[in-house]
């Protein structure tokens, strides 16, 4: 008779799966932050200058006073909703880098469609909202070809979606230096100004522009959709297994599809605050790298709509000390991209240490403590 044999029992951390899933997405993240700048203060004494000192700044530049921090808020306001562009497809496997892309599209078709709005005298109240709706539709498109191509055609999204933001910003350099160019732009060129009219306000109270509180919403709004609801719950199950979520009969091609649109809504949202709020035309200053900065920002958040408000506020804040930096340790303002880069990097190394804490590991019964 042959013996069955029976596992070695295992004894439980305390921590359900749930906790423990929460835990690292603290854990690990926050890690990645600190090794990042024990990393930048290496580079940084490298060159001879204070680490300290350069951190100091950065909180001061950021946060250190009102007007530091209503800055900090501006610079925030596209990296949410590029941070949620690169989210959402995210919760169903894909990774999208178009959102730089969309945004710079949907910035020009707002500005493209605000020329005749404002030619033949269209109240604002009116205009405005046909200019958000163009953006977010050309941006939709524009992201939802890389999501139909990645599905339909097996075409790799982060390829097609990258190639499609360069061919986004040659149209609008096509456009902007030509048929759309505003004679007036000759150092740049640029469209013609969308006029003070057609300008977004503050908050009020603030010198924020509205581009935040529609990313706020935004964030809310996406984070119930994919998460309080039977599309996301069909999302997450698609990014989790496509072929378990086809033999169960869903939408895959829709969903993905749908969540590829989402994504080029909201960074054509982004483009369309950038005109509306801060340039008031279209030309080269669209292309900012918000798109890039948002993929970092959702990465820092683990795809959490909510969780990627309070980052982009921190890349904001780096953001917005640059200038600081630049003038107090005669360094150049582009150094708080060398500290994004390493950021980066360290978060790609952290992903591998998802599932391997080993204090949060179940243990045999037989391990010694």
């Amino acid at each position: 008779m042959t013996a069955v044999v029976s596992p070695a029992p295992v004894a439980s951390t305390g921590f359900s799966p749930r906790a423990i899933a929460s835990i690292e997405a603290i854990l690990i993240p926050v890690g990645a932050l600190v090794v990042s700048a024990i990393l930048f203060s290496l580079f940084l004494l490298a060159l001879g200058k204070s680490p300290l000192t350069f951190f100091s700044l950065v909180w001061t530049g950021g946060f250190g006073s009102a007007f530091s921090i209503q800055n900090s808020l501006q610079r925030a306001a596209p990296l949410i909703l590029t941070g949620l562009a690169f989210a959402i497809p995210a919760r169903i496997g894909l990774t999208l880098l178009g959102a730089e892309g969309a945004l710079v599209l949907g910035g020009f078709a707002s500005a493209a469609i605000a020329i005749p709005l404002v030619t033949f005298g269209w109240p604002a109240f009116i205009g405005l909202p046909i200019m958000a709706l163009a953006a977010m539709a050309i941006g939709a498109v524009w992201i939802g070809l890389a999501g139909w191509l990645r599905h339909y055609r097996g075409v790799n999204e982060t390829i097609s979606s990258l190639l499609l933001g360069y061919i986004a910003i040659a149209i609008m350099n096509f456009f902007v230096e030509g048929l759309l160019r505003d004679p007036a732009s000759a150092n740049k060129p640029s469209t013609m100004p969308i006029g003070d009219a057609y300008r977004i306000g503050s908050i009020p109270g603030t010198s924020v522009h509205w581009g935040l509180a529609a990313g706020l919403v935004l964030a809310v709004l996406l984070y119930i959709l994919m998460s309080r609801t039977t599309f996301g719950f069909a999302a997450r199950m698609t990014g989790g297994n496509v072929r378990a979520a086809q033999a169960q009969g869903l939408p895959v091609g829709f969903l993905v599809v749908a969540c590829c649109a989402i994504a080029g809504a909201c960074a054509g949202l982004a483009g369309f605050y950038e005109v509306a709020a801060i340039h008031g035309q279209a030309n080269a200053s669209l292309v900012a790298g918000y798109g890039f900065t948002g993929i970092l920002v959702a990465f820092l958040a683990r795809q959490n709509p909510l969780a990627i408000v309070p980052v982009a506020i921190m890349f904001g804040a780096l953001d917005a000390a640059g200038g600081l930096v630049q003038r107090r340790m005669a360094m150049p303002d582009a150094t708080v991209l060398v500290l994004q880069g390493i950021i980066f990097v360290v978060l790609l190394v952290s992903e591998t240490f998802y599932g391997r804490i080993p204090f949060l590991q179940p243990r045999k019964t037989g391990d010694r403590t």
